[in-house]
C-alpha cells in the first residue's frame, strides 16, 4: 500500500507516499466550496468567546492565516510550506480550527499537541515531528516555553508564537495567490496517538484520508448541511480535528466548538433550543456521566439525530438506557490511523437495541477483515484481530515504517467479532486478553457486565498472575457518586452474567480511573499500581 519518501520539508522526516487506486488528485477545500455555494450560512462559533463566523467569514479568515504563514515561513513567492510543520498547544476554538486549514492552503503540515501533557511528554513530541513553529493558546505560555527550552538542540529552529499574536498579525493581511496546489496524498496533518501502553506514533492523515473519513461519518451519521454539531472532543485527536470537524464542514453543517467537556455544560448545550444541537460524540464514559447528572432529562434531547460513542466499546446496558430514553445513541469504531471505520445505523432505535454493543457496519469505502494469528480469515461469530483497508487510512508514521502490509491491510490490534448480519462487535485489544486456566478472557466484556449494576461509574478489569490458573482477573470499580459498592456485590453480579473463569477473583474499589485525554483507560498504569502492591 505505502512506500516510504523522504518527508517534503527534505528534513528527512518518514511519510508514505499513498495514492487510491493509484491516482494523484488535488486537495479539496470543502470550506472555500461553503464559502461560493453558502456563504451567509453559519460554519462554526467558538463557545469560549461567543464569536461566529459564517463559511464566507470563515474563507477569508483562512486566506489570511495561510498568507501569514507563508511569510512566518519564510517561503519564496509561488511556493508552499514544503510539508513543514506547525504545531499547536491549546484548548479547541476558532483560531486552531482556522490555523488547520490554513495549514493546507499553505502546503504545510498540522501538528495538535495534547494540552494534558507534561513538558517532558511534549517535547518528546515535538523532537520527533521537529516543527518549525510552535503555536500556544491562552494559558499554555510557560508549558510552550519549557517545550522550546527542552528540545533546543533536537529542533534548533523552533519559534514560538502566541494565537493572540497570529490572529493580530492577520488583520489587513491580503491572501496568496499562485500557490501550487496541494497533492491530497501529501501529508496534511500528523496525530499523535494515546500512547495508552507505549510511546506515541504520530499517524499521518493527508487531505485524500481526511476527506475519506469525513465522508465515511456523513453517510453513517446524516450529518447535512442542517447539521449543528457540537464539539467537546479535542482537537489534538483524530475525532475532533477530522471526524467532527471535517465531516460538518464538508456537509455544510455548524460547528459548536468548546474547550472541554464539562457534564453540566455540555447537557445545557444540548438541551438549549437557541443552539439546535442535532449531533453529538463522546467516549462511553462521558455519555454515563451525562446521564448521571440531575440535569439530564431526554424530553430536551429530541432534536439529538446521532448521539455517538467511540474510543472504546460502549456497554449493551448503557446503549439500551439510552434508547429506552428515546435518545439515538449509535456506538461507532475507529482509530487515530483509519478514521472512520463502524457506524451503528443512525435512527433505528429498535435495531440499535437489537444489536446493543455493536459497533455497526463498515462505511461504503472501507474494507475489513477478522483474522486468527496466522493471518486467516475466522469464521461469522469468531474473534479475531481487526484489518482494515481503504482510501481513509493513514498511509503511515511519522518516522516510522507504515504498518500495512503489501495489499494495504492495517493490523489495528484490535479484536471483534462478526455476527449472521454483518454488525461487528469490538471485543478488545488483542494484547490485553489474557489466558485463565486455558480460556481467554477479554477485559471489555467483563466491565461491560461490571457497568450494568446502575452503582457502578466505571470499570476496568486487568489480568494478574495467579499459581493455579495462570492469569485471573482483577476489577478496578469506581462506585458512583452516593452510591457505596461491595466486593460481594459485585462479584455476586459477575457470578450470575459470567463464567466461573471470567469473574474477577480480586476487586478493588477506586476513587477513579487513569485515562488519557481522549478518555481511553490507561491499563499500563493500572498493571504498574497492582505490581507495585505486590512487590510491597
Amino acid at each position: 500500500m505505502s512506500v516510504t519518501e523522504p518527508g517534503e520539508s527534505g528534513e528527512g522526516g518518514s511519510a508514505a507516499g499513498l495514492r487510491w487506486a493509484g491516482l494523484r488528485w488535488e486537495a479539496p477545500d470543502p470550506v472555500a466550496y461553503q464559502a461560493a455555494v453558502q456563504p451567509g450560512a453559519p460554519a462554526c462559533v467558538d463557545l469560549a468567546t461567543g464569536e461566529r463566523l459564517t463559511y464566507e467569514a470563515l474563507h477569508r479568515r483562512i486566506d489570511r492565516c495561510a498568507a501569514w504563514l507563508i511569510r512566518c515561513l519564510d517561503v519564496q513567492p509561488g511556493q508552499g510550506a514544503g510539508g513543514r510543520r506547525v504545531a499547536w498547544l491549546g484548548r479547541n476554538g476558532i483560531d486552531q480550527l482556522t490555523m488547520a486549514f490554513a495549514c493546507v492552503r499553505a502546503g504545510a503540515v498540522f501538528v495538535p499537541l495534547n494540552w494534558r501533557l507534561t513538558v517532558p511528554e511534549l517535547a518528546g513530541l515535538a523532537a520527533d515531528a521537529t516543527p518549525s513553529l510552535l503555536i500556544h493558546g491562552d494559558g499554555f505560555a510557560a508549558t510552550a516555553q519549557g517545550v522550546v527550552e527542552t528540545v533546543r538542540a533536537t529542533v534548533p529552529g523552533l519559534r514560538l508564537v502566541d494565537a493572540e499574536s497570529v490572529r493580530s498579525a492577520q488583520e489587513g493581511g491580503e491572501p496568496v495567490t499562485g500557490l501550487p496546489p496541494r497533492d491530497a496524498g501529501a501529508p496534511s496533518i500528523i496525530i499523535y496517538t494515546s500512547g495508552t501502553s507505549g510511546q506515541p506514533k504520530g499517524a499521518i492523515h493527508t487531505e485524500q484520508t481526511a476527506f475519506f473519513t469525513a465522508t465515511n461519518f456523513a453517510l453513517l451519521n446524516r450529518v447535512d448541511h442542517r447539521s449543528v454539531f457540537l464539539c467537546d472532543m479535542p482537537l489534538f485527536h483524530v475525532i475532533g480535528i477530522v471526524t467532527i470537524c471535517r465531516t460538518t464542514l464538508l456537509q455544510g453543517g455548524t460547528l459548536l466548538l468548546s474547550p472541554g467537556f464539562d457534564p453540566v455544560l455540555t447537557l445545557e448545550r444540548m438541551s438549549d433550543p437557541a443552539l439546535g444541537v442535532t449531533h453529538y460524540m463522546c467516549v462511553p464514559q462521558m455519555a454515563q456521566t451525562l446521564r448521571q447528572q440531575p440535569g439530564y432529562d431526554p424530553a430536551k434531547l429530541s432534536r439529538l439525530v446521532f448521539f455517538g460513542t467511540g474510543g472504546a466499546p460502549n456497554p449493551p446496558a448503557l446503549v439500551r438506557r439510552f434508547v429506552e430514553d428515546g435518545v439515538p445513541m449509535a456506538d461507532g469504531y475507529g482509530s487515530s490511523e483509519g478514521g472512520t471505520v463502524l457506524g451503528m445505523p443512525v435512527g433505528d432505535l429498535p435495531r440499535i437495541a437489537a444489536k446493543a454493543g455493536s459497533a455497526g457496519l463498515p462505511p461504503a469505502s472501507v474494507r475489513l477483515r477478522l483474522v486468527d494469528d496466522a493471518g486467516d480469515d475466522v469464521a461469522d461469530g469468531e474473534v479475531g484481530e481487526i484489518l482494515v483497508r481503504g482510501p481513509n487510512v493513514s498511509p503511515g508514521y511519522w518516522n516510522r515504517p507504515a504498518d500495512a502490509d503489501a495489499e494495504g491491510w492495517f493490523r489495528t490490534g484490535d479484536t471483534a467479532r462478526r455476527d449472521g448480519d454483518g454488525f461487528y462487535y469490538i471485543v478488545d485489544r488483542k494484547k490485553d486478553m489474557f489466558i485463565s486456566g486455558g480460556e481467554n478472557v477479554y477485559p471489555a466484556e467483563v466491565e461491560a457486565v461490571l457497568l450494568e449494576l446502575d452503582t457502578v461509574a466505571e470499570a476496568c478489569v486487568i489480568g494478574i498472575a495467579d499459581p493455579q490458573w495462570g492469569e485471573v482477573g482483577c476489577a478496578f470499580v469506581v462506585p458512583r457518586a452516593g452510591c457505596p459498592v461491595t466486593e460481594q456485590e459485585v462479584i455476586d453480579h459477575c457470578r450470575s452474567r459470567l463464567a466461573r473463569f471470567k469473574t474477577p477473583k480480586r476487586i478493588v474499589i477506586a476513587d477513579e480511573l487513569p485515562r488519557t485525554a481522549s478518555g481511553k483507560l490507561r491499563k499500563n498504569l493500572l498493571r504498574e499500581q497492582y505490581r507495585s502492591e505486590t512487590a510491597l
